[in-house]
Parts: structure tokens; C-alpha cells; sequence
């Protein structure tokens, strides 16, 4: 078992003793995910690919918000911000924006990368750096802002 497992298995314990239904109910469904994606590759997880799991639960968290917010409903907004909280406890520290934007520009750099046409490459670099550590969507605009100036 890997560190990552056994800090989501003692944290789950604790939030149901501690009667803490949100984070309860969103380790259950990590738990789950992670359960699923095993059974998928019909092996236990790696340290990566627990991540991996982790952070596309908070990517589904920040579309919940986001789509909430266009339809007016504070109340699941901020369900969906308590639960991204919890997930974001076991990712690893985020990155902020002027730190992408320093990696993004470093990758480019690196690969000679020189139009929109390059992005694909870019992205699969910086994404493998990055993994875990910052938020897809923001480094594509990052990159594809970048490589179209």
C-alpha cells in the first residue's frame, strides 16, 4: 500500500468518526474512484496513478462549480468548494500562477516551440512536469496565449 491510500484510508476514518459528512461522503467517492479504476486495470495503483484519480475527482469539483455558479445555485457551489478542499488535501502542493507561467514558458523555450501548431507537444510536457500540481485548462491557455504572440 502506498503512503497516498493509507493517509485517504486514515482520513476517511477520522471524518466518520469526527461526524464530518462532506468530507465523508467525498472520500467514499474517491475511495470508490480509485476502487473502479483498479478493478479497470486489474492491478492496485501506483503512487501516480492514485494522483492521477485524485485529481481528475477535483477537475469534476471545479466544472461542478463552475456550471452551479452559471445557474445560479450558491448552496451547490459551495457544497462542490468543500468537497475540492478535501481532494486538494491529498494532491500535492498547487502551484501558483506566476509559477506555471515561469514552467510554461521554460517548456516552450526548451522545445523551440514556435506557433499554436506546437501545442500538442508543449502541453504533453508540461502536463508530465506538472502532473498534479496544477490545473490543465489554465496551463493550455497559458501556453496557448504564449505560443500565439
Amino acid at each position: 500500500m502506498t503512503s497516498l491510500y493509507l493517509r485517504l484510508e486514515q482520513a476517511f476514518k477520522e471524518a466518520l468518526k469526527g461526524r464530518q459528512p462532506v468530507a465523508a461522503s467525498t472520500l467514499r467517492l474517491l475511495k470508490s474512484a480509485i476502487r473502479y479504476r483498479e478493478v479497470e486495470l486489474k492491478r492496485t495503483l501506483s503512487e501516480d496513478e492514485l494522483l492521477a484519480v485524485v485529481a481528475t475527482q477535483a477537475k469534476q469539483r471545479r466544472e461542478a462549480m463552475a456550471e452551479y455558479a452559471k445557474a445560479g445555485r450558491p448552496d451547490l457551489t459551495k457544497k462542490e468548494e468543500e468537497e475540492l478542499s478535501v481532494l486538494l488535501s491529498f494532491l500535492p502542493k498547487q502551484l501558483s500562477t506566476e509559477e506555471c507561467e515561469a514552467e510554461v514558458t521554460g517548456i516552450i523555450d526548451e522545445l523551440g516551440a514556435s506557433g499554436p501548431k506546437d501545442l500538442g507537444r508543449v502541453m504533453k510536457a508540461v502536463m508530465a512536469r506538472l502532473a498534479g500540481r496544477a490545473d490543465g485548462k489554465m496551463i493550455q491557455e497559458m501556453a496557448r496565449r504564449r505560443l500565439s504572440s
